[in-house]
């Protein structure tokens, strides 16, 4: 429980010296000119202590959102692509807002940042990811670390993202494609994009390829940095088969790429 002790000092001055005490937690203890200032602050932190919520914020006082990003891509991201993006974006933030104390970043200066990344050009579906990046943050922060009480971002409403189109290519539209990229000098636009279309990969995925991915005796591909790090099997057939069967005689010693 909490007591409150009235103070004179050598000048004269009064002072009020508030201690909370409380079984299994640390001794707070705070100083006040106005014994209705340490009244307030006995009561508040003493239900805050036993409602969880006091330590948070004490820790939420201490750290920088830079320092918070700093331990998150130190403890708890990988290198997988996806995690490499997620850098990016954090560092965006440390950037905006590094200097602010976790308990002063609030939804309304998080908005104002996120909007900056539309005001530069960057799409509403960006601006999500970005946002996307922070709020896992946040969440280790508060149930891990316990460095805050509730994940700003969770008040923030997403941003409305277009829908997304689908559409295949006609027979005379791919038969016209492959023929452009046959016809450059080097064979690599050709046998990408017949990769593609045959597995249905994602550019990187294509670019980024490994020979270590590749299993030639049972004909198919296996990716393992997705854009949701999931893996995924790729089965070769056909002309795309009949590609890698021929690069795989050819392969360059300077690179383990496909």
């Amino acid at each position: 429980m909490a007591s409150i002790r009235k103070r004179t000092s050598g000048k004269g001055e009064i002072g009020y010296h508030v201690q909370i005490r409380l079984k299994g937690y640390p001794t707070q203890t705070a100083s006040f000119t106005r014994l209705t200032d340490a009244r307030k602050w006995a009561a508040s932190t003493e239900s805050a202590i036993l409602e969880g919520r006091h330590f948070k914020t004490v820790e939420a006082k201490k750290h920088t959102l830079s320092e918070f990003v700093d331990r998150y891509v130190e403890q708890i991201v990988t290198g997988t692509k996806n995690d490499r993006n997620n850098i990016r974006n954090l560092h965006y933030w440390k950037e905006q807002i590094g200097d602010y104390l976790l308990v002063d970043v609030t939804p309304a200066l998080i908005v104002e940042s996120r909007d900056k990344l539309r005001q530069e050009g960057r799409s509403d579906s960006t601006a999500n990811r970005y946002m996307t990046s922070l709020s896992h943050a946040f969440t280790v922060a508060v149930n891990e670390w316990e460095w805050i009480e509730s994940n700003p971002c969770r008040k923030i409403k997403k941003l409305r993202e277009p829908r997304g189109r689908t559409r295949f290519l006609s027979d005379d539209e791919r038969s016209r494609l492959l023929s452009v990229c046959q016809s450059r000098r080097n064979p690599d636009l050709y046998h990408a994009v017949v990769l593609s279309l045959a597995t249905g990969a994602r550019q990187g995925e294509i670019l980024g390829m490994s020979w270590d991915q590749v299993d030639l005796g049972r004909q198919v591909i296996t990716l393992t940095e997705t854009k949701n790090n999931e893996i995924r099997l790729l089965p070769l057939s056909g002309l795309s088969l009949e590609i890698m069967r021929e690069r795989s005689k050819i392969r360059r010693l300077d690179t383990t790429l496909v």
